[in-house]
């Protein structure tokens, strides 16, 4: 089922979503198009990395509309639950994004390679001498060749996240979602995994960021969305919303944050 033009790579309307009596998400929308860099930021505890996890079915909706590329994930008619697609358009849709977590999520019995080629072999089927190859570019592209054959406990927490970024662009995704991608990491190795975001930007790809790194944000986002209490307070060009933010909220968090 189609509804959008190709060029929104993303459409999520008011989603809403509950843990319990707790509200989480109270009617977020968000469109992101084909190429553009979106910075999600704001407190610990404002929704961020739960809509993104609405986004790829890590969490359902408990209402709203969500769809990538134009095809529907899930739907609510008015006021009603949302309803999810079948389990094989759900698999279909989702491999349409990566994800890069907090937490690295790396396999710690295999390789960094076969860390890359798992996915690839198993969900996309392809055989080992083709995934090879674009493997290895994947791992020269983020400037890990030497550690192709190390196990992650051999790596550094900044290591780890570039061969988790490597590790979702092997299933060549349209988008990439990343939460909170070096909020793990120690200060210094945080730029090595930001690089790596910049140059996957300047290359245009579709991403979407949930991050505490304003930096980040200023300069390699095209939009930036400040999130509270599970509502979007505001957005606009980074440029913008940093130089001169029109929310109170918003004022008093890049205060403490810059």
């Amino acid at each position: 089922m189609r509804n959008m033009t190709p060029d929104v790579m993303i459409s999520a309307q008011d989603i809403h979503k509950s843990f319990g009596s707790v509200s989480v998400l109270r009617g977020v929308s968000l469109e992101l198009a084909r190429g553009e860099v979106v910075a999600i930021i704001g407190p610990s505890g404002s929704g961020k990395s739960t809509f993104l996890r609405c986004l790829n079915h890590l969490e359902t909706i408990d209402r709203g509309t969500i769809a990538v590329e134009g095809e529907v994930l899930a739907r609510s008619e008015g006021e009603g639950r949302a309803q999810y697609v079948s389990e094989a358009e759900i698999r279909k849709i989702g491999r349409r994004m990566g994800m890069v977590f907090q937490s690295f999520n790396l396999f710690p019995h295999m390789t960094v390679l076969e860390n890359i080629i798992e996915a690839p072999l198993i969900v996309k089927r392809m055989k080992r001498e083709e995934i090879i190859p674009k493997a290895e570019k994947l791992l020269a592209k983020v400037g890990l060749s030497a550690k192709r054959d190390a196990y992650p406990n051999h790596l550094s927490g900044g290591q780890k996240q570039r061969v988790a970024i490597a590790r979702a662009l092997a299933m060549e995704p349209d988008i990439l979602l990343f939460d909170e991608p070096t909020s793990a990491l120690d200060p210094e190795l945080t730029g090595e995994v930001l690089r790596t975001m910049r140059e996957l930007a300047d290359e245009h790809m579709t991403m979407l960021v949930v991050t505490h790194e304003m930096g980040f944000a200023r300069e390699v986002a095209n939009r930036v969305i400040f999130m509270d209490g599970g509502h979007i307070v505001e957005q606009g060009p980074a440029q913008d919303f940093f130089a001169a933010p029109r929310h109170e909220r918003t004022r008093a968090f890049l205060h403490n944050m810059l």
